[in-house]
């Protein structure tokens, strides 16, 4: 089945998890341009992107508005029912939904996404609900490498 939504935790998905404070509340992240060209490359195939961060993060709504991502839901304590909606809303099921994460607050959407996608640093429980674990670390390609694996699976679009 093709799929037509990619939704990515942020935290230990797209970055490597660390978060950098500077004790005067402005907070930095480091993202990867290769993870970035994956998400430009499935938008471009026609593959929604949606990002559902557990942590409330202006570092992460700015990659999302420089990526061109307009489904973001910062700071969500349940992400089950934020991504239900997402699916209601683009009318597909969840077989056509992918969803990459890597903790315990991710395993339920890995278990009810057609594709789960965990980086190789992900958490056991994480890893068990998987339908794909990446080579690549959180933060490292391993994004990149999951948009690639959609690609080719929805005919190299």
């Amino acid at each position: 089945m093709t799929i037509r939504l990619l939704a990515l935790d942020v935290d230990g998905t797209l970055t490597d998890g660390g978060v950098y404070m500077n004790g005067q509340g402005a907070e930095f992240k480091r993202f990867d341009i290769r993870d970035g060209m994956g998400i430009v490359r499935l938008r471009k195939a026609g593959v929604e992107i949606a990002l559902i961060s557990g942590r409330h993060s202006a570092a992460t709504e700015q990659r999302a508005r420089d990526l061109g991502i307009t489904r973001l839901c910062n700071g969500v304590a349940d992400k089950m029912p934020v991504l239900a909606a997402l699916v209601e809303e683009l009318g597909i099921t969840f077989a056509e939904t992918a969803y990459m994460g890597d903790d315990v607050n991710d395993v339920e959407c890995l278990r009810a996404a057609g594709l789960a996608l965990v980086p190789a640093d992900g958490v056991p429980e994480a890893r068990a609900a998987a339908d794909y674990v990446t080579c690549s670390p959180a933060g490292r390609g391993a994004v990149r490498e999951a948009a690639e694996l959609i690609l080719a699976g929805n005919g190299g679009l």
